[in-house]
Formats: structure tokens, sequence, C-alpha cells
């Protein structure tokens, strides 16, 4: 019952803010150029995915495929491909309206081959904007790699179409996004409308990624004067009649006023809808603080690293994680408390009802009901929220000939890390920091120095790892000389962290204590021991002359030791002595026979000779009688 009041408190919460104002469809233009039966500019929706060339055009020629019409499954299975041959124009795939996802067919085009895929509505009805499925078993991954532009078409135009090629005429097209976002000057004001929850599913994380992305351009643009950015977030108010209930206390602050659902969807457990609300609300007063200081990039940081430091999964989503945030990043503390207020009064919050009457439309801009949004210029973004997506988009609000470097190279990079060191570690001893600059904005990892890595989260700490960590600032260990000895807490073993030295106590970081191993019966313990301690050791020696053996801990007398001393020497030397007679008796013994051998052999060659000498004489004889 609590879950279904639940839901119901969030369908009211919407119906509020729709009661408001109206949804404005974007739209662009498409050009038909040929045949001349249907030729002439029509309107058409984009899609609220895929990438839309805004300021640009794309030229294609039209193809109803023959099997699956409707695009939802894909054209591999129907051995179809829409992929354009060299020197052939670009390929528009025309599907009908139904049966699955407008992602689902987007996807599916762009896997055939197409370079663009048109949406014919199935009823006539004013043009609509096709977005991302909420459903939870929608694939977030294949939403992410849609990168084709899409557009609704409507009913009347889609059969036109479809008759004109059922002729075997070619039917050629341009889709022009050039006036889509206007351009009236050489600056550009966006908006982005956005959520601190980050247990929203794909849309969260796709959000935060976004934001990482394109961070680094954005502080660009701002540092730059080239644009006026201005944050925002969407709060919903509690219908007068639950504002007791249960569920609105969990998810709204100061009386009902300002609401946001449950992260989890789920009352009974995590973090609660009037968490997201804080939160936002922190962020939203940063923005106003930071911005009041001349420097509204700041955001962007803020936002980034609270998402890394203080995500719900580690419970850390909190006052508490976003204060030591809002310290490194050098914005005064107490001026974001002020402007947050007490959220349990039961009182208006400026910064709050000003984000309530911004989300009604005005003017050419619609209102917002769709998380995250973006405005550029006073018009809704549609499209992939993707850095590069976006940038375009951004560049196209400019004055043609006044875009900024940054709109014509992505070959640039900032400089945040010369400022409080961007907020991430550093070691100033050893000049040492995990700031880094790129292109993406300034990013806390922890540095590689002369090939050693240093491990840790980058913002809080960073500690040096592997086997020549020790020569890098002596790997962050304690390190002291007195005496003309020196012990060190780093240890080239691969062993992580820092240890304390034999005959020292401590964590090793912030310093090692003398041990006192005399006063602590570590050593020189025998009856007849004399210890005295020393800086990292000790000293032991032995009452009436006799002599400390410290493998031991034990005292014996010097006499007995010179008597062993020498038995050993002498039974050494006769021990040698005896190898080396033996030793030599073997070898005279080799020798010898080897020479009785070698003399054998000699004398066997040559005592033949004389028995063939003998018989050729008796031949002879024979042969003379």
């Amino acid at each position: 019952m609590r879950e279904k009041l639940g839901f119901l408190v969030c369908i009211w919460f919407l119906l509020c803010v729709s009661s408001l104002g109206s949804f404005v469809v974007e739209k662009n233009s498409l050009k038909v150029t040929s045949p001349g039966s249907i030729k002439g500019v029509y309107e058409c929706a984009i899609g609220n995915f895929g990438v839309p060339q805004y300021g640009g055009t794309l030229v294609g020629t039209v193809i109803f495929p023959k099997a699956n019409q409707k695009a939802c499954k894909g054209y591999d299975k129907v051995d179809l491909s829409f992929k354009s041959k060299p020197g052939g124009l670009p390929t528009f795939l025309l599907v009908d309206r139904g049966d699955c996802y407008f992602t689902m067919k987007a996807f599916n085009a762009q896997k055939g081959g197409a370079a663009a895929i048109l949406v014919a509505d199935d009823r006539i009805e004013p043009l609509i904007t096709m977005d991302t499925p909420e459903e939870e078993n929608a694939s977030a991954e294949y939403l992410q790699n849609i990168t084709i532009p899409s557009a609704l078409i409507s009913k009347s135009l889609g059969d036109s179409i479809k008759k004109a090629l059922s002729s075997g005429d070619m039917v050629n097209m341009n889709l022009d996004w050039r006036e889509s976002l206007p351009h009236p000057d050489d600056r550009v004001e966006y908006e982005f409308w956005t959520n601190s929850n980050d247990e929203c599913g794909p849309k969260c994380e796709s959000q935060i990624e976004f934001v990482k992305s394109f961070k680094g351009a954005a502080q660009i643009l701002e540092q730059k004067g080239y644009t006026q950015f201005t944050p925002h977030y969407i709060t919903w108010y509690c219908p007068e009649a639950f504002i007791l209930s249960k569920q609105c206390k969990s998810q709204c602050i100061n009386h009902g006023r300002y609401c946001a659902p449950d992260p989890e969807q789920d009352f009974s457990r995590g973090y609660d809808g009037k968490d997201v609300v804080v939160q936002n609300l922190r962020q939203a007063c940063f923005f106003k603080v930071a911005n009041e200081s001349r420097k509204p990039w700041l955001w962007w940081d803020y936002v980034t690293d609270f998402a890394i430091r203080c995500p719900m999964k580690d419970k850390k989503y909190n006052k508490e994680c976003a204060d030591e945030v809002i310290k490194t990043l050098g914005v005064d503390l107490k001026k974001v408390d002020e402007c947050i207020g007490d959220t349990e009064a039961d009182v208006d919050n400026q910064i709050l009802k000003a984000e309530q009457d911004s989300q009604i439309g005005k003017g050419s801009r619609g209102d917002v009901t769709i998380l995250p949004t973006l405005v550029i210029n006073n018009r809704q973004y549609r499209g992939k929220l993707d850095k590069g997506a976006v940038l375009k988009a951004i560049c196209s609000g400019f004055l043609e000939t006044t875009e900024p470097a940054l709109c014509l190279t992505a070959d640039i990079e900032t400089n945040e890390c010369l400022e409080n060191n961007g907020g991430c570690w550093q070691d100033k001893n050893a000049n040492l920091t995990a700031c880094k600059d790129t292109f993406r904005g300034r990013v806390c990892e922890c540095p590689v120095v002369q090939g050693v890595k240093f491990v840790g989260d980058g913002y809080t700490h960073c500690e040096a790892s592997g086997a020549l960590r020790c020569e890098i600032n002596n790997g962050g260990c304690w390190k002291k000389t007195q005496n003309g000895k020196t012990y060190s807490a780093c240890f080239d073993d691969n062993s992580p962290g820092c240890k304390c030295p034999p005959g020292f106590k401590g964590d090793g970081v912030n310093g090692c204590e003398d041990v006192d191993e005399c006063k602590e019966k570590l050593a020189c313990t025998c009856p007849e021991c004399k210890c005295k301690n020393t800086w990292g050791s000790y000293d032991c020696s032995c009452s009436s002359g006799l002599l400390y053996m410290q493998e031991h801990d034990t005292c014996i007398s010097k006499d007995a030791i010179t008597e062993f001393s020498w038995g050993f020497v002498w039974i050494l030397f006769f021990g040698l002595a005896a190898a080396g007679v033996a030793g030599y008796g073997v070898y005279k013994y080799r020798i010898r026979r080897y020479m009785d051998s070698e003399i054998r052999a000699i004398m066997a060659q040559y005592m033949p000779l004389d028995s063939q000498a003998d018989v050729h004489q008796t031949t002879n004889n024979h042969g003379g009688v």
C-alpha cells in the first residue's frame, strides 16, 4: 500500500508540473529535392537520442525496406544492408511507427548501415518528440550507442514518399539543422537541467559521465566569456492533501514545497527523496556562491568530485562528504550553508522557488519535464547527451565567424591545476601532485614519477608503491639521521605502506620512536648481562670478564671460547692435511696407470711388425731351394 501511495504522489507531482505549461517539440527542416511530385520543405521532429547535426546539413536518398518495415529487429536477419557504396549518397531509412521503441528502430537502422532514420507516424496528429524508453528492462547499452540522427515525419509525408518509391522514383532529400538553434550573437547562453541522484539507473549514469567528459570544454568556454552557463534542478511540490503523509515527509522539504522521488523507489531503505532535494539545493547554492566570486565554472568540479567521492552506494551521499569537497575547491562553505537555510522551516526557499518558476517555459522554450535537459539559446537541445554532440550544438549557437577556437579544434587544454592544485592531493615537499590538466578538465589521479607508481584516491592521499618507491620522497615514510646513523620506515621489498625499522615503534609515517630494549626487557636479560639503550638499538656487556653472545642472549667465559677456538683450528688443520695427502696419493696412482696404458699401446703397435718380418724371411728361404 505504501509503494502504491508513493507512486500516486509522484503522478500528482507530474500533473502539477504539466498543468503549468506545455512541452515544446523541437524541429528541423526537411527538404525533398526530388521527385517533383513531392518536392518541397517539410518539418520533422528531432529525436531525443542519437546525434543531430546541429549547425549542419545532411544529403541522402530515401529507402523503404521490403521487409522489417517497422525496424523492430536487426536487418542482418532479413539479409538487408543500407550501407552506401563508394560514390553513392548516404541512405536515409524510412520505417513505420509502432510495435517497438523508437530507439530500437534507430539502433537497428544504424547497424544496417543507414546514415539517418525517418519514422513515419501511423496517425494524423501534431509531431511529437521521440524519447528514450523509461522502462527498467530497456537496455542502456544500445541507447548510448545510437549515433545517427533521427526524425519523426507526418503520416501524410510518409505516405507520399512510399508512393513515389513504389512508382520507381528516387527520393532525395536534405536534412537541415542550421536553424534548429538560434545564433543571434557571439555569446551562447545555455542551461543544464540535472539532478544529484545517482541511483536512478542508466540515465543517471550517462548524465554523470557526460558531466565528467564535458567539464573541460565547459570551463574553457566559461572562463573566456564565450558562454553564460546556468545549472538548474527540477523539484515538485506535494499536493496539499498529502503534506502530512509519510510519503511527502520523506520526499519533501520545507513542508511539502520542494520534493523529489525516492532514489531507489523504495521508502523502506536507502536514501529518501528529501536527501536528493537537499543535495540539489546545495549544488545550486554552490553555483550561486561561486558565481558571485566570479568563478561559476567551479560548479563542474564540485558536481564531478561529489559524484566520485560521495556516491549513494558508499553511504557517503551526505553533508559531511559534500563539505569536504567544497573545502578542497576553496569556496566559502559558510555562505553555501546560509544559502541552503533551514530545510525544515515552513517557509519558501528562494533558490528552489526560482527553480520551480524556471521550469515553466517562456517564449519559444517549453516546460522542462525531461531529465537531463539542455537549453541552448532558449531552445531545448534534442539528441544524445554526448560531449561531441553537445559541443557541436553549442558551437552552432554562435553567430557565424564568431565561434571560439574550441569549436574548431579539440587540441586544447585548460590550466586548472595552477589554482589550489585543483583540489587534488599534493606533496609540497617533494613537488608531487595528483592534479592532471587534460582537455576533459582537471582529473585527480595519483601520479607515476620516475617509474614509481603512486596509488590512492587522488583527492586525500597518494602513496608510492613498487620496488623503487623509496627513491621518491622516501615513499612518504619517516626517515631520520642521528649520531651518524640513518634509519628509514620505507623498505624496497614491494611491501606496501610504511613500517618502523627494528628498534623503533610508530606508524612509520608521522614518526618512529626509539624502543628502550633494556627497560622493556626485550634483550640482554641474562643475570650477568648489563644493558645500555642506544638510538635504534642497544649495547650489552657482561660482568666478571665474560663475553656476551647476542644470538643466544647469554654470557660465556672468554677462556672457554679461546680453548674451543684453538681446538677447532687444530682439527681443521689436521683434517685439511689428511685430505691433501689422500688427494696426492690418488693423483699419483692415476698418473701411473695412465703411463702404463700408454706404454702398452705403443708396444702393441710394434710387435706385429716383428712377426711379419719373420714370415717374410721364411718365404724368401723357400724360394731359394
